[in-house]
């Protein structure tokens, strides 16, 4: 009897721990926060709930945005190279990135671009009275109308190449990296964003493309409109369960600081191993959820940004006060800019490898122009054979990891270790090659039976053109999803928009690159009254011999590519400490 409050006192104490313990493992690990600044719980926020709504939103802007650009294109051909403006701006993503609450104005901005483009297309640009005849052309438009249009436009392009970085990376911050299972589904995001832009631009291409080709333009803006309008409404449904962190400062900024710190200090020697660099240490470490890096080896020359000098050291005992981060930069911030650096090489690989998506969306659908396109009485349009390409894609992404390595396992009875990103990213410019030859011996075949028919149009069905679309899109599901999770577990926590906004931006400059290239090309093939290889009548000119040009280029670029992924350096970074106590934002 007298022994039993004692041991009662110990149950106590025990179950007080066990629900302690209990209460911690419901928070997560990663740092983040909920919508009041306290740490995030696991059940309340985040995770697949969370996930979802963005996924939601970003078909829903993609079909606005596929839909819009289709509508405007198709009106005027000056127009068609505005496909790249969302890309573009994306480094206006990047810098409003670390915002709170920039997400939501960006994705307003563009659902403004949205009305104004859809009611200015009503109002002035559409069924015209009395004119819009050959024999009745109708009067130039005025120039306050012509200003709304262009400012409808570019809200569109903010709204969408801005925002898209940032929303990859707020739907990644919906998983805690350090829980197993959350981990697991972060990579598992990547892959169903790809997903849900695919499926965004299947309904863009097919259905929006059928209804302008009706010529009900006006209808067709305003399901643009609708679609954004409810992409928003998705966005902010989740306010109450999204998690965030803290804000760390202009990502931009933070860049720039230690390459200007390191030219500042070009008199210092750079000592070895990183022995006496300044770095903070403590919980202010971490104190908006970025984990501090281990120093390299490489780039040396930037370890200068945190050699610490005479006039830094006044500051270094108070806490109170912080040093100037464009004179005295700690190992973390110079380690970031290093990952940024290993990552070009990369990223410019990948900018070659988009040349081979970008012809998919112009010199395929040129290709299939002058092939037969009937089946039966019923014609397909040649732009709708980029629906093959979705499917291949979102199809082959879904079934990856759930039914193709089971199926491997099963036929060779092993159990393969999955390839890495990199390994993915290899496979895809390899089978883009692929892609390409089968391109250019379609194309040999197509111009052989229309010289023989003595047509312009090949008598060759249109649906040769299959397997290189089907290829095209296989290559995208290992190069583009692999592209975003390996820029986003390779980039440091504080410059993590920039990772993701480098392989966002990769097409972009694949569409001017391959614009580039297809000049240079015309430039010397159409000498000495030459046709050129691409001339407007393909059966006098030599289109395959420039799909075995792109497929020469690929294979280069695959080389250079094993040579920088051979050499690649991993990051580094220091483990959180479960144990240590979150700080709370005020």
């Amino acid at each position: 009897l007298i022994n039993q409050p004692q041991d009662d006192s110990r149950s106590g104490s025990g179950s007080s721990s066990r629900s302690a313990t209990n209460k911690w493992n419901t928070y997560t690990k990663d740092g983040s926060l909920d919508r009041h600044g306290r740490p995030a719980t696991k059940g309340r926020t985040g995770g697949w709930k969370s996930g979802m709504l963005l996924l939601g939103y970003i078909n829903d802007v993609d079909i606005a945005i596929v839909g819009e650009h289709r509508e405007r294109s198709i009106g005027d051909p000056c127009l068609r190279r505005s496909g790249s403006k969302p890309s573009v701006v994306l480094e206006i993503g990047v810098e409003t990135n670390q915002c709170r609450g920039s997400k939501h104005i960006q994705h307003v901005d563009g659902s403004c671009g949205l009305v104004a483009c859809s009611l200015i297309t009503q109002r002035f640009l559409l069924k015209p009275v009395g004119c819009g005849t050959i024999e009745q052309q109708c009067d130039p438009h005025s120039q306050f109308d012509v200003s709304i249009f262009f400012l409808s436009i570019y809200l569109v392009a903010l709204g969408n190449g801005a925002a898209e970085p940032a929303l990859a990376t707020f739907g990644a911050d919906q998983f805690d990296e350090e829980d197993p299972e959350e981990c697991q589904a972060k990579t598992s995001f990547f892959s169903y964003f790809y997903v849900a832009l695919n499926l965004g631009s299947l309904i863009g291409e097919t259905i929006l493309v059928y209804i302008e080709t009706m010529g009900d333009w006006v209808l067709g803006f305003w399901i643009s409109t609708g679609c954004g309008v409810a992409a928003v409404i998705l966005l902010f449904s989740g306010t109450l369960r999204y998690r965030h962190f803290k804000p760390g400062g202009n990502p931009i900024s933070r860049f720039f600081q230690v390459i200007v710190a390191s030219f500042r200090k070009l008199s210092q020697e750079v000592p070895q191993h990183g022995e006496g660099l300044y770095e903070i240490q403590g919980k202010d470490e971490e104190k908006n959820g970025a984990r501090r890096l281990l120093h390299s080896d490489g780039f040396k020359f930037l370890d200068r940004a945190a050699i610490v000098t005479p006039a830094d050291t006044p500051f270094l005992p108070e806490k109170t006060a912080t040093t100037n981060p464009w004179h005295l930069c700690t190992v973390t911030q110079v380690e970031e800019v290093k990952c940024i650096l290993r990552l070009l090489p990369i990223w410019l690989c990948t900018i070659l490898s988009s040349v081979i998506f970008i012809q998919m969306l112009s010199l395929f659908i040129e290709q299939g122009a002058a092939m037969n396109t009937s089946i039966g009485a019923f014609h397909f349009p040649p732009a709708s054979m980029t629906a093959f390409d979705i499917i291949s894609t979102s199809t082959f992404i879904i079934f990856y990891d759930k039914a193709i390595l089971p199926i491997y396992v099963k036929i060779t009875k092993t159990k393969p270790k999955p390839p890495s990103e990199l390994q993915r990213i290899g496979i895809g410019l390899g089978i883009a090659v692929l892609a390409m030859i089968i391109a250019g011996l379609v194309e040999i075949l197509r111009r052989k039976y229309a010289i023989i028919s003595g047509f312009d149009i090949s008598p060759l069905s249109i649906f040769w053109q299959t397997p290189q679309y089907v290829l095209v899109g296989v290559a995208e599901a290992f190069v583009y999803v692999a592209q975003w999770e390996f820029f986003s577990s390779q980039t440091p926590d504080g410059l993590k928009s920039i990772g993701l906004g480098l392989p966002m931006s990769s097409t972009a400059m694949g569409s001017y690159l391959c614009s580039a290239i297809l000049s240079v090309v015309m430039h010397f093939t159409t000498k000495n009254g030459q046709p050129g290889w691409v001339p407007p009548n393909l059966n006098e000119g030599h289109l395959e011999r420039f799909f075995f040009l792109s497929a020469g280029l690929t294979t280069l670029n695959l080389g250079f590519y094993i040579f920088c992924a051979r050499r690649y350096k991993c990051i580094s970074i220091e483990k959180r400490d479960s144990n240590r106590e979150m700080e709370v934002l005020p």
